[in-house]
């Protein structure tokens, strides 16, 4: 069966009214912070599997490889199998932004067609993500970042395998919230000043795959918030490679400061023709 956006949109309605309560409270509970939820068994397994299974090969991705992160991504989305992009668009449904909209608290959220930053993601051995703020606004620099999904498709994936998102809520010297990045879950972070997170190092031959989505509001979260280039900073034990994405930090918000939309544009976008 070949599924389109709005059915698969409907699957995910089904299992997040199911756990509405819930989800609400635990993105309730952690607000005060970093806000998140989880939930397991969005998707039929078998149509999850599919997801999986369409996934690109490395070699037909884009490799992002640098003391900040080490990853493949793909945006491009009609090189790909059909199902890649109606699973991606599932969740720009409105129907699904109203729902995790409501789940959030959160009031006037809209999408990104462009799937700035977007897209999907994969990571193999030795693949990581340093801590991060993600960039505050979208390419054009009008609405804000406010909402992260990270849809997780990889079968049997295990904690023990690395790969799993970590939240700092208390900030890199404490120890990170670690949610595994177990098949079938979908993981919703909010994106404002505060939000560090980071993705452990894969330590298996396995590769974690990702369908990832950013929704945008006209206002931040926090009324503190202000503009930031996507930010990174070392683990705590990586003192030298801190000191070297600071100033990295540094000098591309230099940069926006002349030049409000960067000297050149960000190639990581779908441009669908």
């Amino acid at each position: 069966m070949e599924y389109t956006r709005v059915e698969i949109a409907s699957l995910i309605i089904s299992k997040l009214q199911q756990e509405k309560l819930q989800l609400k409270k635990q993105f309730a509970e952690s607000k005060s912070q970093i806000g998140f939820f989880y939930v397991d068994n969005v998707l039929p397994e078998k149509l999850a599997k599919q997801i999986f299974e369409k996934f690109p090969s490395l070699e037909n991705t884009t490799l992002r490889k640098s003391l900040k992160e080490y990853k493949h991504i793909a945006y491009q989305m009609d090189k790909y199998n059909p199902l890649l992009e109606e699973s991606i668009y599932a969740f720009q449904e409105e129907s699904v932004v109203k729902l995790i909209q409501e789940i959030c608290g959160l009031t006037s959220i809209f999408t990104d067609k462009s799937l700035y930053a977007g897209g999907l993601s994969l990571m193999k051995k030795d693949n990581f993500l340093n801590p991060h703020l993600d960039n505050s606004h979208d390419k054009e620099r009008k609405h804000w970042r406010v909402l992260n999904l990270l849809y997780y498709v990889t079968p049997n994936w295990e904690g023990s395998f690395g790969g799993n998102i970590e939240l700092w809520p208390d900030g890199l010297q404490k120890d990170p919230i670690t949610i595994t990045s177990k098949f079938n879950r979908l993981v919703v972070m909010a994106t404002h000043q505060n939000s560090w997170h980071s993705v452990n190092k894969v330590l298996t031959d396995n590769i974690r795959c990702c369908v990832s989505n950013y929704y945008y509001s006209e206002k931040p979260l926090l009324k503190t918030d202000t503009f930031h280039v996507t930010s990174f900073k070392g683990r705590p034990t990586q003192k030298l490679r801190n000191l070297v994405l600071k100033l990295d930090n540094t000098l591309r918000m230099g940069i926006r400061k002349l030049f409000k939309k960067g000297v050149r544009e960000n190639p990581h976008q779908y441009k669908n023709k």
